[in-house]
């Protein structure tokens, strides 16, 4: 059976535990809709008890979750694999790395602090095999690899980082009662949605409940707005620059997409309270008025956590769904997904670690994890009729449709701006500034702490 003890190291709450075979959460072959047969091709390899350390950001029952997924590569291959979680992953693993005591695989929830790992020389270059494996088999395969390619200790750029499991922002919630009783379908196209949005207020109704509300992070909702804004507005080349500050936060291509946003949260007719109430209303109460009678509002553009907030007995899918935040016809920019994930890396180069990151692109290591709860993979391989949930398997498909992926920008970028400047810029915009004066003001912070 499965051991776990908890520790403390540098303050940091630690949880550890060993993925042992007789934990297998799905017995091998019994369920024909698993990829089985990525299974026993990993029992090629055959690893008789070498250890493989992970260190990763995942308590509680994200630990339960990852957990099984890794029993399958230990039983598979005769690994034997120790995971430990942290929550304060981001400082105990500098720390680890600078004093020599690395685990194997280091999964990092920002691809920042990977990057600049790789700069220090501290991770292993997966190879172009890899990379190039990852462009044919993850949908908008490219935007995977650059995700995971950053500069090395000699500054030449390799294949560092192998994503798995993925969050999704580019989402619209909606009430489909009210839309069948207002006769309204959802749009396709960002001019629809437009469309829409105008047409509900000639209706006489709300169209959009919008809150910036967050305590000392107000501001925070409107980052990701603008940010899949720049992405239905501007080319992915464009994004990284901005995300990088080559292109600058005054640049007319930013400016643009901030205006964007103010286009639906700077129109009072156009938001529940008057573009006045954006700042003031809390992220979490904001949707609420999907479910009013009558309804306040009829979309509230969120990630895929915002059913957290949702009143008591909500069921989605039924009292509440989400669609595509869709992206322009005549722009042809395809359709690009904002979101977040983790990233793997070997921190510690071994024959079990590299055999770890093949397992990665094994079916059944996604699979295992999405017939349970909170997974989402962009990966062309697997079987979705394993999710249990309709609407994860909904979401993922967005994922699997998508032709290009970018990470949520404002976590890419200094804290002082990301977690900063941006934030309240935009409660500043929201507030009565015009973009460019917006723009001007975050540009001089990043400016700041260069």
């Amino acid at each position: 059976m499965k051991k776990f003890f908890l520790m403390t190291v540098a303050a940091a709450a630690l949880a550890a535990g060993s993925a042992a075979a007789a934990d297998l959460k799905f017995a091998p072959g019994e369920d024909s809709k698993f990829n089985w047969a990525s299974y026993e091709e990993l029992k090629k390899t055959q690893l008789n008890g070498e250890q493989i350390t992970i260190f990763g950001p995942w308590l509680g029952p994200d630990q339960v979750l990852v957990e099984s997924v890794l029993a399958y590569f230990a039983e598979a291959t005769g690994a034997d694999v120790r995971y430990t979680g942290s929550d304060s992953f981001e400082q105990q693993i500098v720390v680890d790395l600078e004093a020599g005591s690395a685990p194997n695989i280091a999964i990092f929830p920002q691809p920042g602090l990977a990057s600049d790992m790789a700069k220090r020389g501290f991770l292993t270059d997966l190879g172009a095999e890899q990379a190039s494996w990852l462009k044919d088999n993850y949908a908008a395969g490219q935007s995977w690899v650059d995700l995971g390619t950053y500069a090395g200790k000699d500054g030449n750029k390799a294949f560092y980082g192998f994503p798995f499991k993925t969050d999704l922002k580019s989402l619209v919630w909606y009430s489909p009662e009210n839309f069948e009783d207002a006769g309204y379908e959802v749009p396709k196209t960002l001019e629809e949605l437009k469309a829409l949005t105008e047409k509900i207020v000639a209706d006489g109704g709300t169209p959009w409940c919008i809150g910036l509300g967050s305590g000392a992070a107000t501001g925070w909702p409107a980052t990701d707005w603008v940010e899949d804004l720049m992405l239905r507005t501007a080319s992915p080349e464009d994004y990284d620059k901005w995300v990088s500050n080559e292109m600058k936060f005054d640049d007319p291509v930013v400016i643009n997409a901030i205006n964007e946003f103010g286009w639906f949260a700077k129109n009072d007719k156009f938001v529940v309270g008057g573009a006045g109430a954006v700042a003031s209303t809390d992220f979490r109460d904001s949707p609420k008025g999907l479910f009013a009678a009558p309804p306040q509002c009829y979309m509230h553009r969120q990630a895929s956590f915002i059913p957290s907030f949702f009143p008591e007995g909500t069921s989605v899918g039924e009292d509440a769904d989400f669609f595509y935040f869709p992206s322009y016809a005549d722009k042809n920019l395809g359709n690009p997904v904002l979101g977040a994930g983790t990233t793997f890396a070997i921190t510690k180069d071994s024959k079990a670690a590299r055999a770890f990151i093949e397992f990665l692109k094994s079916p059944i290591a996604h699979e295992i994890w999405m017939a349970q709860k909170g997974f989402l993979t962009p990966h062309k391989g697997v079987n979705t009729e394993v999710f249990t949930d309709p609407t994860v398997r909904k979401m993922n498909d967005i994922l699997l449709q998508a032709t290009t992926f970018r990470f949520d920008g404002s976590d890419l970028m200094p804290g002082a701006v990301g977690a900063g400047a941006f934030w309240t810029g935009m409660v500043d915009f929201v507030g009565g500034k015009s973009a460019e004066d917006v723009g001007k003001s975050i540009q001089t912070a990043w400016d700041g702490v260069k």
